[in-house]
């Protein structure tokens, strides 16, 4: 039997590129008076978003959680007076592995009160061409809305569920140009049911994202309320709600998710409540409620906006990396 491979994956060049990057991002917040914060890796409760599956340990008897993101602890500092923060560390998520995924990976999380998404795009765009150089061609600002009107061509907030579903079966066939083909293809959809937001996923994948942040960095804002996560709600003109959120995406690669900050903790207990409801209609483990986060809610956390951004993609950015394992000294496969 061969002894197993010690080596890391990613050369030394792209290690001294992470290195850099690191300490040019450390620049960039020291500059702008940002405080760099630690919290723990291990919690009592988890985010219990249904799409995020979290790693438990236990200490004492008593069940502790690998973090998906550092975002609870970091708004229990803002509702303390920290006032602007950040932190790169080490965040956890069960099951996500592949070329741009690594269970265990390096986020950089930042909260800046007094900021709306379109001050913190701003933020987010500066930090890009401070680290990756500056871009010729300026970001695009698309809302989410659009971007399905102009890739998709389905309005995401308005469409009937039968229009989603047929707008993602045109989505996925395959462009053939033998006349007749199209129509004798068969295009199997999975079984999403009635639920809008996974066929809203699904075309986002098949029809939307590969045009995102070609040539420039887009930024993709406003999303449906009901893909809301932690971020302020509220009612466009023609009555439509959206949420306050935004992703950035660069090549068609999702680099960052940030949002105006909710503040509301009954509104924040009552979404909390519906991803715990949502976990168990999908037979995934409950998880308890984050009543620490709450309690600094109900204190009073000041208005703001935060983003999370993974560092590993802005090093395979950096780098021209074609996976992650380029850019990890031992991903999973070699820990």
């Amino acid at each position: 039997m061969n002894p197993p491979d010690w080596r890391p994956t990613a050369s030394l060049e792209a290690l001294r590129l992470r290195a850099w990057l690191l300490a040019a991002t450390r620049l960039f917040f020291a500059d702008r008076g940002v405080l760099e914060v630690e919290t723990p890796a291990l919690a009592a409760a988890p985010a219990p978003d249904p799409h995020l599956l979290s790693f438990a340990t236990s200490f004492r008897e008593r069940t502790l959680f690998l973090q998906t993101s550092p975002e609870h602890a970091m708004k229990r500092l803002l509702a303390a007076g920290s006032g602007p923060i950040f932190q790169l560390g080490r965040a956890f998520r069960d099951g996500e592995s592949g070329r741009r995924h690594n269970p265990e990976f390096t986020l950089l999380e930042w909260y800046r009160p007094g900021f709306d998404h379109h001050a913190l795009m701003d933020e987010v765009d500066e930090l890009l061409a401070a680290v990756l150089g500056s871009k010729k061609t300026p970001a695009e600002r698309l809302t989410y809305r659009d971007a399905f009107r102009r890739h998709a061509g389905v309005d995401p907030l308005a469409a009937t569920l039968d229009e989603l579903v047929e707008a993602a079966r045109e989505g996925s066939r395959p462009n053939e140009a033998a006349e007749g083909a199209e129509s004798a293809k068969v295009v199997t959809l999975p079984d999403l049911g009635d639920d809008r937001d996974a066929w809203l996923d699904l075309l986002m994948v098949s029809a939307v994202q590969d045009h995102l942040g070609r040539g420039r960095t887009t930024y993709l804002y406003d999303y449906p309320a009901s893909q809301a996560a932690l971020a302020r709600v509220r009612t466009e003109p023609d009555g439509t709600a959206v949420a306050e959120r935004f992703e950035v995406f660069v090549e068609g690669v999702e680099l960052a998710n940030g949002f105006h900050e909710l503040t509301d903790p009954a509104e924040q207990r009552r979404r909390f409540e519906a991803d715990r409801a949502a976990r168990q209609a999908q037979g995934l483990p409950d998880v308890p409620l984050d009543e620490r986060l709450l309690a600094a809610l109900a204190s009073g956390m000041p208005a703001c906006a935060g983003v999370a951004l993974g560092l590993d993609r802005l090093v395979m950015l950096a780098a021209g990396a074609e996976t992650i394992d380029d850019v990890l000294a031992f991903p999973i496969d070699r820990a």
